[in-house]
């Protein structure tokens, strides 16, 4: 039985469903999720492009940046850098390879844990990383218990693919979009009462909606930042996403209907409900949630840039100069080069559009 049919049963058994549960089944589902099935997400062939595989200037630039975090906190004899949803481990690599060519006191002190859900990813990060395999562990955040004295929390389009619910403005109340089936079985909205858990998250934040307006409530960001939390006795907890302030998200009217959506095939679509399974989905994150979960859990924001500003002020183009004179020895690798570089570094480049939140927990 396909996974649209499995959704289908189980709305038709239990009534409508929140879209944090529909949308769950469609990403995480181990037998035909999008991000578990063993397809090709990223890249030209796939759905999307991501920083790490542009350019490895991406990862360069941040070696530079948890080279300075390094001493940072004192220059201990281990320390580890953990990433989350790490996927095909090119990010890894880079980092990896920029710590051992630039500072290899800091490499040689390094063990980096990757944390990846889907089997086909960690295949591939395995590879790219073999050469550090000495420093390099595959484990996921929920199964590590004892805390890290020393460490880098960091993640790169994470966020926005965690399950949401949507709150709806209905009459001067609050009301829930959740997902039922149509007359011919189609899955369709349905409004509900708000869910217990978001209903106590509207009230804190005391959202105020206008007639017909959607806003995402992304719980999973405080669970998250609630677990990383007890994960790191010191540290950062380094994020990267496109986001934007929580006033921002209520006031754009661009994004008066929301900011879900899908990809498919380097495609925006707007009906996020049809093939289950078979496209991404994703939301814009509230930095000021990502702020707000980080102070009462002990984090204290320490920077939110925009992500090509960071990376310049963080040795892009040093490291452009290093890399390209150690990896460059055709015309057609120095076009790909300058290619995933412009996409990193210039103002109308993918890197704009992307933000990175840096948050500090002291011991």
């Amino acid at each position: 039985m396909s996974l649209e049919d499995r959704l289908r049963q189980r709305i038709q058994r239990e009534g409508p469903i929140t879209f944090c549960e529909w949308m769950k089944v469609a990403l995480y589902d181990e037998r035909e999720g999008y991000y578990c099935g063993n397809r090709v997400r990223q890249g030209r062939a796939g759905d999307y492009r991501t920083a790490p595989e542009l350019s490895p200037l991406f990862g360069g630039a941040f070696a530079y940046y948890f080279m300075k975090a390094y001493f940072d906190l004192g220059a201990p004899k281990e320390w580890t850098i953990v990433e989350v949803g790490g996927g095909p481990g090119d990010f890894a690599h880079d980092v990896l390879a920029s710590l051992k060519r630039n500072f290899p006191n800091i490499f040689a002190a390094t063990q980096y844990v990757i944390d990846e859900l889907s089997i086909d990813a960690q295949s591939q990060a395995l590879r790219k990383t073999a050469e550090f395999k000495d420093h390099v562990q595959f484990r996921s955040i929920a199964e590590i218990s004892e805390p890290f004295p020393n460490a880098i929390i960091f993640s790169n389009e994470l966020l926005d693919a965690f399950p949401i619910h949507r709150a709806i403005g209905r009459r001067g109340k609050l009301k829930e979009l959740c997902v039922g089936l149509g007359d011919r079985d189609d899955f369709i909205w349905v409004e509900t009462e708000l869910s217990p858990s978001v209903a106590e998250y509207c009230e804190r934040i005391q959202l105020r909606l206008n007639e017909g307006q959607v806003f995402e409530v992304n719980l999973g960001v405080e669970d998250f930042v609630r677990s990383v939390a007890l994960l790191l006795e010191r540290g950062l907890l380094i994020t990267v996403d496109y986001g934007a302030a929580r006033n921002d998200l209520l006031n754009d009217p661009n994004r008066f209907a929301g900011t879900l959506r899908r990809f498919h095939r380097h495609r925006l679509g707007a009906d996020v409900l049809l093939h289950p399974g078979e496209q991404d989905l994703t939301t814009t994150i509230d930095w000021t949630q990502m702020i707000e979960a980080g102070e009462r859990n002990g984090f204290e924001r320490v920077r939110l840039q925009r992500l090509d500003q960071f990376l310049l002020a963080e040795g892009a183009l040093e490291e452009m100069q290093k890399a390209a004179a150690a990896a460059i020895s055709s015309q057609a690798d120095l076009f790909n080069f300058n290619a995933g570089a412009r996409e990193l570094i210039m103002p109308d480049g993918l890197a704009a559009s992307f933000q990175v939140l840096v948050q500090r927990k002291r011991s």
